[in-house]
């Protein structure tokens, strides 16, 4: 019995020292769970662990993303049933929409209202899940007044910490970044709903973070706040606002200009790597491993605790898994842009110094005629087929099928 012992206690050491998580351990199923997701969505492994996309469309894009959104889909169904029936009447049939009466505006949306549920099932429609954003937010419904429709949704909210095109660009350090971020928001939010996506809005509402309007509320709502992080008292106005595109190359928002006035400028692509991937149901595994270690991170997640929380939770379970981060690159590089409030905005940014010229902002109205004008009254007069488009359609694009929602091959991507 004494070498029965001896040999377990010498076999449990050797796992240890070989750091093999045992069968049915919580080690070995978190590893299991994780390796059979990536597998489930396609991904394959190369030698030094990176992981292999299984192709490179926006249709595989989708695909990768498909099991994040079931699971929003699953969390906002019971919303859904509740808010869909009477949101319907916000949302316009095509043949309703007179192109040459748009109007567009902007309504805040506040938290636990009547346009927070319009606006969080508009973004259901989005084919890749909407994050909750983090810190500062600004959300808009875009309305169109002339036919008091639904056009779109935007928000702002903070930007990531780490973004090397973005840096670069502006010439900062990381002393600088950590000083002077606090200009920046990022759109993590963008685009049009149907009908209204057919007529190219999704380049009007893309236009509309540049405005007096945006401007204005940064500096009402945000303008002497204090730094969550730094604890400090900040003097911020709104210098660039960045995005990315979801799927690879933006066709929406390259060669977005309005008069002279150019409202987004690509800057380079993302390195692929980050946490996408990693489902909500997946991270809460995770947590849950690093909680049962009596680790900081299961519950280290209110704002102010770091940049990128969900990120380097999941980077330190890895390492406690002894599985390569390097399954954190996914190999989707998305395109950067950036809209700066001002032609001294990256100078500002970059120095400190100086006040920023606000010449050239316009006000929603104004742009929202410019854009009316160069791409939505040519679109609709090209492309007459958004009349086609029926409401209803909204519930076929929620559960994910755009064959039967109908939806028209003109759709701007």
């Amino acid at each position: 019995m004494g070498n029965k012992k001896a040999r377990a206690r010498s076999r449990a050491d050797e796992l240890r020292r070989m750091n093999v998580a045992r069968p049915f351990t919580p080690e070995a199923l978190l590893k299991r769970s994780i390796r059979a997701h990536f597998t489930r969505l396609g991904f394959t492994r190369a030698s030094d662990g990176t992981l292999l996309l299984p192709g490179s469309t926006k249709a595989d894009v989708r695909t990768l993303h498909s099991s994040q959104r079931a699971e929003r889909l699953e969390v906002s169904a019971r919303f859904t049933e509740r808010v869909l029936p009477k949101a319907l009447q916000h949302f316009a049939n095509g043949d309703e929409i007179n192109p040459r009466k748009i109007k567009l505006r902007l309504i805040r949306v506040e938290s636990d209202t009547p346009q927070s549920d319009l606006f969080r099932l508009a973004t259901l429609t989005w084919s890749v899940p909407v994050s909750a954003g983090f810190g500062r937010r600004l959300r808009y419904l875009v309305w169109d007044d002339a036919h008091d429709k639904l056009v779109g949704v935007i928000a702002l909210g903070d930007p990531v910490f780490n973004l090397s095109v973005r840096d670069n660009l502006i010439g900062w350090t990381g002393a600088d970044r950590a000083k002077r971020l606090v200009g920046i928001l990022d759109a993590y939010v963008l685009g049009a709903v149907p009908p209204y996506n057919f007529l190219l809005a999704g380049k009007a509402v893309a236009c509309l973070i540049r405005s007096k309007e945006v401007f204005s509320d940064f500096k009402k709502f945000y303008g002497k706040s204090v730094g969550i992080i730094s604890g400090k008292r900040k003097r911020a106005e709104l210098l660039a606002v960045t995005t990315t595109s979801s799927m690879g190359r933006s066709s929406v928002y390259n060669r977005l200009r309005l008069g002279e006035q150019d409202y987004l400028r690509s800057i380079g692509y993302t390195i692929g790597w980050g946490h996408f991937h990693i489902t909500d149901r997946l991270f809460d595994e995770i947590r849950k491993f690093l909680r049962a270690k009596k680790d900081p991170y299961a519950g280290n997640h209110q704002f102010g605790d770091g940049p990128n929380w969900r990120l380097r939770t999941i980077r330190k379970a890895l390492k406690e898994l002894d599985i390569n981060e390097s399954v954190l690159k996914h190999g989707i590089q998305r395109e950067v842009f950036i809209c700066p409030f001002g032609t001294n905005a990256f100078e500002v940014l970059k120095t400190g110094n100086g006040t920023l010229d606000t010449s050239s902002l316009r006000s929603v109205a104004e742009i929202s005629e410019q854009a009316k004008r160069r791409w939505m009254i040519p679109r609709a007069e090209r492309r007459p087929e958004y009349r086609d488009w029926k409401r209803e359609g909204i519930a076929a694009l929620i559960r994910g099928s755009e064959r039967e929602a109908k939806t028209p091959k003109t759709q701007a991507s």
